[in-house]
């Protein structure tokens, strides 16, 4: 198979990217808010069902944080699906992963923090993002969803049957 013919396959890239992606994502967040601001592990996780629920997820304890971790999952998902996609119409994300995967991890931190996050039950931001946060969710993004995925894409791209 030439370089031009690279295609990657839809199981492997969204299942194994996916789980991949959920699961760096969910352990950077544990671990940078666990050190930073001493969260636990289920705030980390009602956190992400705040989007659905608002507010009240705080208070829906193992209920809301596994509602979390399911759409936690759901968006790692997603965003596989996406760079999948993306690969199936455009040749650089297979043809390059790193540096394609790198600008993906970048584009989906601005689409989660600037469009997604704001349009759920959490809203607009009313202050501006940490800088220790800021650079954590860059450089999270890039090195530990858009990269892992695009490497996946392209292991699926290349292997044989």
């Amino acid at each position: 198979m030439s370089k031009n013919e690279l295609r990657a396959r839809a199981f492997e890239t969204i299942v194994y990217g996916g789980l991949a992606v959920g699961v760096l994502d969910i352990l950077d967040a544990m671990i940078f808010f666990g050190f930073r601001n001493h969260v636990k592990p289920i705030r980390i996780l009602q956190s992400i069902a705040v989007g659905v629920l608002g507010r009240a997820s705080y208070s829906g304890g193992l209920k809301t944080a596994l509602l979390g971790g399911f759409l936690h999952f759901v968006i790692a998902f997603l965003i596989a699906t996406v760079f999948y996609t993306a690969s199936r119409f455009l040749s650089a994300p297979l043809r390059w992963p790193a540096p394609s995967g790198l600008l993906f991890g970048v584009a989906a931190y601005f689409v989660m923090t600037y469009v997604v996050v704001p349009l759920s039950a959490v809203g607009p931001r009313t202050a501006p993002i940490p800088r220790a946060v800021f650079i954590n969710g860059i450089v999270g993004h890039a090195l530990l969803i858009g990269l892992p995925v695009a490497l996946i894409a392209r292991w699926s791209a290349t292997r044989r049957s």
